[in-house]
């Protein structure tokens, strides 16, 4: 069971922002093009951070405390932490920034959003 701590923290910090998308209107899932450009260049920089300082020696994973499976001697929690854990900050950005901004939801197409400062001058 000690193998699986990395995976079901992950899954947990899944659970716990996937109902944003829903729940407070995040709209990070119906963009997948505009997720996937915000997740590849911080990925891939720490992807290959990741790799070349387990490859040094610099720091390594507990095998006892992750699956065996191994990716470019990253084990696979390793991989996935570096899509979950951004996609859980931008649905919690995204949702939580609709709400304290006083916006209600997200523009949708065809529609001109107010400047914030316009909005924010009129008391809504």
């Amino acid at each position: 069971m000690d193998s699986l701590h990395y995976a079901v923290a992950l899954v947990g910090c899944l659970t716990l922002t996937a109902p944003l998308e829903f729940a407070l209107g995040a709209r990070v899932y119906r963009r997948p093009r505009v997720l996937l450009a915000t997740l590849l260049p911080v990925a891939g920089v720490f992807v290959l951070w990741d790799v070349v300082a387990t490859a040094r020696g610099h720091w390594w994973f507990d095998a006892g405390h992750t699956l065996p499976v191994r990716v470019l001697g990253l084990p696979v929690e390793e991989w996935l932490f570096f899509i979950v854990v951004p996609v859980c900050a931008v649905l919690t950005y995204e949702a939580l920034g609709h709400r304290t901004l006083g916006r209600r939801s997200a523009p949708t197409a065809g529609t001109r959003s107010r400047p914030l400062k316009e909005a924010a001058d009129d008391g809504r």
